[in-house]
């Protein structure tokens, strides 16, 4: 599977010097290789992107001035809350 906000996001750390943090990634997303036939594609890409979203989460604060990495952030938040709301129970009427 593959999700263009990882590329994205790898090549943001490539510059920032995150070796470290590349590393992660690549095993988080080697982690989650061939589940969205067990899971459901969307479910892994809510995932993946969730692991973004913290990912850059942590970069924004050691790096807070830093415009490239906010957009990103701000960009790949928006679409994992979107894809969020597919998982998420519908409320009970009868507890409104």
């Amino acid at each position: 599977m593959k999700v263009e906000e990882v590329e994205r996001v790898r090549e943001l750390l490539e510059r920032q010097g995150e070796e470290a943090l590349i590393v992660r990634l690549d095993s988080f997303i080697a982690l989650n290789e061939g589940l969205e036939t067990k899971k459901g594609e969307d479910y892994i890409r809510l995932s993946i992107l969730s692991f973004l979203e913290g990912l850059l989460l942590s970069l924004k604060m050691k790096y807070p001035g830093n415009g490239e990495i906010i957009e990103l952030y701000e960009e790949i938040k928006e679409k994992r809350a979107e894809l969020d709301e597919l998982f998420r129970k519908p409320a009970m009427q009868n507890l409104q």
